[in-house]
This record gives structure tokens, C-alpha cells and sequence, in this order.
């Protein structure tokens, strides 16, 4: 029964990998991608322009 004490640990962490992985590739795109696209343009556009202001020192 050692064998099967050893090898359940790695098992169950690569099913659960597994289901990350999959649950990952399915949540990209969809319906909410070009919210989510807009967010992130929208953040990034703001730090940039937050680094290219003149600064008052």
C-alpha cells in the first residue's frame, strides 16, 4: 500500500492542474472579452499617461 500512498499525492494535483488549465482556456473570449479588453486598455492608457506627465518636483 506504500505505492498507492505515493502516487495519490501527484495524482490529484495533476487532475487539478488539469481542471485549471481547461477552466482557463474556457473562460478566454466569450461574451465579456471585449469588456474585459476595454478595462485593460483603459488601465494601461491611464499609467502611461500618469508616467509621461510633467511632474511639478
Amino acid at each position: 500500500m506504500d505505492y498507492l500512498s505515493a502516487l495519490v499525492p501527484p495524482v490529484v494535483m495533476a487532475a487539478f492542474f488539469t481542471a485549471l488549465v481547461v477552466t482557463i482556456v474556457k473562460s478566454q473570449g466569450g461574451p465579456n472579452k471585449a469588456k474585459e479588453d476595454a478595462v485593460v486598455d483603459a488601465t494601461l492608457a491611464r499609467a502611461d499617461a500618469a508616467r509621461q506627465a510633467p511632474r511639478g518636483d
